[in-house]
């Protein structure tokens, strides 16, 4: 299979009062279209800066990522959000749902951006399979935690990613609920022939995917197989 995300010798680096902080440190992997790929590391350790470099959310002090066959290095802001827009699915620990749309509007939003067409009753169909179909007309405030990330999950989707960078997607919610996000986000992954990127501290979550790097201070320490998980 293609390579869907490549990162190269990947450094990012801020000034402080105290010189320059290295958050990462030239980290490189590649990643095939289709696997779920886990990264894993202590607090602190450069995962969620990895994650948003990957994703064209930020730009790398030096080293390059390449997305889908482009390259982020170069690009404006409005360049890398509209890669975003075409090729990425988003899931974060806070929901980041827009407060004043219901469940339906926020899955719209970005089919809205691209322009699409017929976009209420696709919003309608990924809200169905996330099980919040009969909550379309509720507000982020109206909805549990698990209900609010089960939108996010439906509004990752809805511009149908090359790549779903999920970043502690279960870390504000309860056992079992968190159990349910997880099975929605393999079960679409699945159908729907998604890459996955999952940013997480939980190792029992890590191992549901084929592949985990491990990051610590900033650095690959590790990258391996799941063996369990390869599919043949």
């Amino acid at each position: 299979m293609a390579d869907i995300l490549k990162v190269e010798n990947l450094t990012k680096t801020y000034k402080s009062t105290h010189g320059e902080l290295t958050v990462l440190d030239k980290v490189s992997f590649t990643l095939e279209q289709g696997a779920t790929f886990s990264i894993v590391g202590p607090s602190g350790s450069g995962k969620t800066t990895l994650l948003g470099l990957c994703a064209g959310l930020d730009r790398a002090t030096s080293g390059s990522v390449t997305l889908n066959n482009i390259s982020l290095d170069n690009l404006s802001e409005d360049d890398r959000a509209y890669v975003r827009n075409q090729h990425v699915g988003f899931i974060f620990q806070n929901f980041q749902l827009i407060p004043t749309l219901t469940a339906l509007e926020n899955v719209m939003v970005p089919l809205e951006l691209r322009g699409e067409k017929h976009i209420k009753n696709k919003s309608m169909d990924l809200l169905e399979k996330v099980g919040l179909a009969d909550r379309y007309d509720h507000y982020p405030t109206q909805l549990s935690g698990g209900e609010q990330q089960r939108v996010s999950l439906a509004r990752a989707f809805s511009n149908s990613p090359k790549i779903l960078f999920a970043d502690e997607p279960t870390g504000n919610l309860d056992t079992e609920t968190g159990e349910k996000v997880e099975k929605l986000i393999f079960d679409l992954n699945k159908e729907l022939g998604t890459t996955l990127v999952l940013v997480t501290h939980d190792l029992d979550l890590a191992s549901k995917t084929q592949r985990v790097i491990r990051i610590k201070g900033g650095k690959l320490v590790s990258d391996s197989l799941v063996k369990d998980n390869l599919v043949d």
